[in-house]
């Protein structure tokens, strides 16, 4: 997900711009959720690599702190998640990341015909491709901890064997890594979403032209606003 910092609007979205021609795009709590969940699951992936992967497990041994690592990291992946649900701008966010538009269709047509131009490519706060990864990586992350519970808890559910678990854990863990890959690439071909990502706020060009539907459906608010309150 892009996302910024330095809002304080009480949904969590776009409020105009500031002196300098930017916008802000997300809330305090939206990007301490990512960042964090972000951190999380980068300590889970590594200390998996230094036990699963033969040359990095001999070169940093500790097998029992990385197994310890790796569970606690991997059981505590949701708690950014639900500690952001205490937020107004985090739910704001998940709404929209939960409901697929029109527009949303006509992007993955035009990703699927190679069409880039951001004419062809219309997107409201979130595109489909990040909605899509969100829902992926929200049910990959339940299932890996379901799957790993059951190797920590081998009682848990024993109409599942250990093996079973262990083969879909391994699997996944594969896949997630290979799609958190894809995703860093987007991000480091997207300046202006890293400086997002830092700052908290996107110039309204970027906007305009990567997220159009989504600065002007908060012009549009902006201006209800405003008339409400004459």
């Amino acid at each position: 997900m892009r996302s910024t910092a330095g809002s304080t609007a009480s949904t969590g979205t776009a409020t105009g711009p500031d002196p300098t021609g930017r916008v802000s795009r997300f809330g305090t709590a939206p990007r301490m959720v990512h960042r964090a969940t972000g951190w999380l699951m980068l300590l889970c992936l590594v200390s998996a690599a230094c036990l699963y992967i033969g040359p990095l497990a001999q070169l940093v041994g500790r097998r029992h702190l990385m197994v310890t690592v790796h569970e606690w990291s991997g059981i505590s992946l949701p708690l950014p998640f639900l500690l952001g649900l205490l937020s107004a701008d985090f739910r704001a966010d998940l709404r929209r990341l939960n409901r697929f538009a029109v527009y949303d269709r006509q992007w993955l047509r035009a990703v699927r015909r190679r069409h880039t131009s951001p004419e062809a490519r219309p997107a409201g706060k979130f595109n489909a491709g990040q909605k899509l990864y969100a829902g992926w990586i929200a049910g990959a992350v339940l299932v890996m901890m379901f799957t790993g519970l059951l190797m920590w808890f081998m009682g848990l559910a024993p109409f599942i064997s250990r093996t079973s678990a262990i083969f879909v854990h391994d699997l996944l863990a594969w896949a997630i890594t290979f799609v958190l890959l894809g995703h860093m690439r987007k991000a480091f071909q997207d300046p202006e979403a890293r400086l997002g990502m830092r700052t908290g706020y996107v110039s309204r060009s970027w906007a305009e032209r990567y997220h159009s539907r989504w600065l002007r459906e908060e012009q549009a608010g902006n201006v209800s606003e405003q008339v409400d309150k004459v």
